[in-house]
């Protein structure tokens, strides 16, 4: 997993629109990513667009992952 949502979250949804690979969903609680779907936007975007769009700045890097391994997920998820 690249990208993990903490408690903080306050379940407002902006996340959600803004992922191109539809790796954020609604948990229990507060919303997930979903870390087969994750490639922190590599492959769409410069950036994270979650962590851009977050009010509670609550998306924060959990593991590391190089950055071919990223790409590859979002050409596996894109075709």
């Amino acid at each position: 997993m690249s990208l993990k949502i903490t408690d903080d979250c306050t379940s407002c949804d902006a996340c959600v629109s803004a992922c191109p690979n539809t790796a954020i969903s609604a948990g229990d609680v507060i919303y997930v990513i979903d870390a087969s779907r994750c490639s922190e936007c590599v492959g769409a975007e410069d950036s994270p667009q979650c962590q851009m769009v977050c009010p509670a700045d609550c998306i924060v890097q959990f593991e590391t992952e190089t950055k071919d391994a990223l790409l590859a997920k979002y050409k596996a998820i894109h075709g």
